[in-house]
């Protein structure tokens, strides 16, 4: 049988920042809703099955969001930080027979639902080659300025040497749990998994991300979404990189 590789989809944000009744992952771009859309990219990018990880109080509103999907779909109650809701998912894939016999898992965001199937290739393929923790990143296109201590002055940053990071991150599953425990333990807090890895020791390694990896933030992250949705679809099914550059090209200022 071959090996399964899964993801931890991480759905269970509150959504404080986008506001509305909703959470955003399960509102909708052009009829599937962010999650399901998020859930589907990583199929086509290798992944077999999915841990996705939700808010309790908002369960219902998934059950419907979440049928039909090409893979197998678990989900379960969040934590009350990201941090605790990856170790949530990570604990259903430790305690199946299924999942546990997996070397990779991913951890992603539900609200990046346009993830090029390449990007995930990518990721998958650097686990199996040996890498321990995988970040797929682009480059900083704004200048970008640090703010000071006193919160006064300000100097610019030198945004060639600058990655923005994304998901969906890979790891070799027995590193990630190992290092999730520890970090459980030390009460070490961080913003994402491949940090996380970091902090005990072991090395990221960096692969090409997209800027199709757009997280839904904010109202307007959605109707950008919806744009972008309806002209890639404009181009056929393919892995993104066609469709980026002709949105590249319409941009003001490109």
């Amino acid at each position: 049988m071959p090996e399964p590789v899964v993801a931890v989809v991480v759905a269970a944000g509150l959504g404080r920042r986008y506001g509305g009744t909703k959470p955003k992952q399960t509102l909708r771009i052009v009829g599937r809703a962010v999650v399901a859309m998020a859930v589907e990219a990583l199929a086509a990018g290798g992944c077999t099955h999915a841990v996705v990880v939700i808010n309790g109080k908002t369960g219902h509103l998934f059950k419907a969001a979440l049928e039909g999907l090409p893979i197998p779909v678990l989900t379960t109650p969040g934590g009350d930080t990201r941090q605790e809701s990856v170790v949530k998912g990570l604990e259903v894939i430790r305690a199946d027979p299924e999942l546990a016999r997996a070397e990779v898992v991913l951890v992603h965001d539900a609200v990046r639902p346009m993830v090029p199937a390449h990007v995930t290739e990518g990721v998958i393929t650097a686990v199996r080659e040996g890498a321990v923790a995988v970040a797929p990143v682009v480059k900083v296109a704004d200048t970008m300025r640090m703010i000071e201590l006193d919160e006064e002055a300000s100097r610019v940053v030198d945004r060639s040497r600058l990655r923005a990071v994304q998901t969906p991150q890979g790891f070799r599953l027995d590193v990630l749990l190992d290092c999730h425990d520890r970090a459980g333990v030390d009460g070490v807090t961080v913003t994402d998994d491949v940090s996380c890895c970091e902090h005990y020791g072991h090395q990221v390694t960096l692969v090409s991300g997209s800027p199709m990896a757009l997280k839904i933030t904010e109202p307007q992250d959605l109707t950008i979404a919806r744009a972008m949705w309806r002209m890639r679809a404009t181009f056929g099914h393919h892995s993104g990189r066609r469709f980026w550059r002709h949105w590249s090209l319409r941009r003001p200022g490109s």
